[in-house]
């Protein structure tokens, strides 16, 4: 069993706030995350779990037990009692533990009902990070073809991809529909094919719609809504007063690896490697892991991507307090001369602070401001930033 990084966020969170809601995509592992925090267990989803909630919920609001709520938005009339129940003894925190599939709907409750009583923590997939310890440096290549979900592979290979297409199936037909998703399972399949098609490239909403039948703006809602539920996510462009033209629009990255994957059909790592999006792939999924693990180190930074019109970028900018990061991302063991120049490039034009290169290399290269890396590396270099300062300071050494 691994043990999630989640669990001490939520376990912090709980010892601050009286209601805790803890939202992630379905099957990333939050109710076996819930149970071993103990309490008693109520799935909303269940036949008859909100009657024996309700049956015994003066006696639950005696006792000194967490009371875990599985799948929340099925239940949107608990709401209003839960914030009668805090606000009848607001000194007393780690009473309720929310889960809920970022559904619009238990955002909307939560908003609510629960403004200011309430701490959030968003889960996600396994990480590198957390899998590394079990399962070793050499699940890096695994976890990006398979994706971090529990079931789907990352811990047993007989189940991708048979596994992620019947989670995309389920959410076209089941649960996006139930959550208030406006198009019907099989546009929703051929959207999310077509999304999938254009993984870390700037989002054209106009052709999408042009090939849906739809105008722009109803796609640009159904992203809102795919965001909302930890499918995709959206990196904003960089902007600021820099004498060359920018890109403006936003690009579009799968959050998990092995989702994408499956959408493309992609087998195993030999296919993998043979597409031609694989740099794409690649891009997202290093993406995805840096800021999932920044959000699980306690460290936060705005992420932009920067890109001019006459093509110098930077994959990946994070914004500090103080600081700027330009990063670049590269699917090589051989970092060259011109990937670090371009990298130096872009840094100059945003006033870039350090630079990093992160690419598949064995050594590190470090000088003043440019530090060349592997993904492992990077990770650890973070990990170890959190624990060592209580803010962000420069890659420098």
């Amino acid at each position: 069993m691994i043990d999630r990084f989640y669990r001490g966020l939520v376990e912090g969170k709980l010892e601050r706030y009286p209601v805790v809601s803890l939202l992630g995509p379905r099957q990333c592992g939050k109710t076996t995350l819930a149970k071993k925090l103990g309490g008693r267990y109520f799935d909303m989803e269940i036949e008859g779990a909100f009657l024996r909630l309700d049956a015994d919920w003066d006696r639950l609001m005696r006792g000194k037990e967490l009371v875990v709520i599985d799948e929340a938005q099925c239940a949107p009339e608990i709401f209003p009692r839960l914030r009668g129940a805090i606000d009848s003894d607001r000194k007393r925190n780690g009473r309720f533990l929310l889960l809920g599939s970022v559904s619009p709907a238990l955002m909307q409750n939560v908003s609510e009902s629960l403004a200011g009583r309430m701490g959030l923590v968003s889960m996600g997939p396994l990480t590198f990070a957390e899998l590394a310890g079990p399962l070793g440096a050499d699940c890096l290549e695994n976890l990006w073809l398979r994706g971090g979900f529990p079931d789907g592979g990352i811990l047993d290979a007989s189940r991708f991809s048979e596994w992620q297409k019947d989670y995309l199936e389920l959410l076209a037909t089941r649960d996006l529909p139930e959550w208030g998703f406006p198009a019907k399972p099989q546009r929703t399949r051929r959207f999310l094919s077509m999304l999938a098609a254009v993984n870390a490239q700037p989002l054209n909403a106009s052709n999408l719609a042009a090939a849906l039948g739809i105008d722009h703006k109803t796609v640009i809602g159904y992203c809102d809504f795919l965001e909302e539920t930890f499918l995709i996510r959206r990196v904003r462009p960089w902007s600021g007063n820099i004498t060359k033209r920018l890109v403006k629009t936003p690009r579009l990255y799968w959050r998990d690896s092995g989702l994408l994957h499956a959408l493309m059909n992609v087998q195993n790592m030999e296919h993998l490697y043979s597409q031609p999006w694989v740099g794409h792939s690649w891009e997202g999924f290093v993406i995805e892991q840096v800021l999932v693990t920044l959000g699980l180190c306690g460290m936060s930074a705005e992420p932009y991507f920067f890109r001019t019109s006459d093509g110098i970028e930077s994959d990946l900018v994070l914004d500090w307090a103080r600081e700027r990061w330009a990063i670049e991302i590269k699917l090589t063991s051989d970092p060259t001369r011109s990937m670090i120049q371009g990298l130096q490039k872009a840094a100059d034009l945003i006033g870039a602070s350090s630079r990093i290169l992160i690419c598949k290399t064995v050594e590190e290269i470090r000088s003043k401001k440019l530090l060349v890396t592997n993904l492992p590396m990077f990770l650890e270099e973070m990990a170890k930033m959190s624990k060592a300062q209580p803010s962000v300071t420069s890659l420098q050494r």
